[in-house]
């Protein structure tokens, strides 16, 4: 199983990616210049993840400003944190808000609505 990320920090690097990608569509469309539809249609769909993009950042910095700012007991460095259970956005100490899972395995699905403590 792959490694757990800060939330805000995986949503971030979602919308860089779609930057990247966005631009790697652009410059594939390039390489059709003797067909002007299929360049256009490749410069639409890399134009339209780069304002997917922009729109992730704007929904992520909605939510960055909603988040509890907490403390890190391991390296005293402020975090935001997303849900009930959530990573340290520095060392990735797992961190909780919830009295009940307070030394409790580290678990993603305690963020699920229907999760049971």
């Amino acid at each position: 199983m792959k490694p757990y990320k800060n939330k805000i920090n995986r949503i971030r690097t979602f919308a860089l990616s779609l930057i990247f990608i966005g631009i790697v569509i652009m410059y594939i469309g390039i390489f059709f210049r003797e067909q002007p539809v299929v360049m256009v249609i490749f410069m639409l769909v890399g134009v339209i993840a780069i304002i997917g993009s922009t729109g992730v950042y704007a929904w992520i910095g909605l939510l960055s400003m909603k988040t509890v700012p907490v403390q890190c007991p391991n390296c005293n460095r402020h975090t935001k944190m997303l849900g009930r259970v959530d990573m340290c956005m520095h060392c990735r100490e797992p961190l909780t808000m919830d009295p009940a899972l307070e030394g409790k395995e580290f678990d993603v699905d305690y963020n699920k609505k229907n999760s049971k403590v």
